[in-house]
């Protein structure tokens, strides 16, 4: 697996405790939990569209 990158990131104390309870809520760390969210936005974003009939 690559090594991870490292980023500095500047949020909101309301937003960081919003996503501290969320993390604590699924057993996750808040790196873990921006993470899990960001992958799945990315996801969204990437996946093709099927065909409609």
């Amino acid at each position: 697996m690559a090594e991870k990158k490292s980023i500095i990131l500047r949020i909101d104390p309301k937003l960081y405790n919003a996503l501290n309870e969320w993390a604590k809520d699924e057993l996750r760390s808040v790196n873990a939990q921006i993470e899990y969210i960001l992958r799945e936005q990315v996801h969204k974003r990437t996946k093709k569209p099927k065909d409609k009939e």
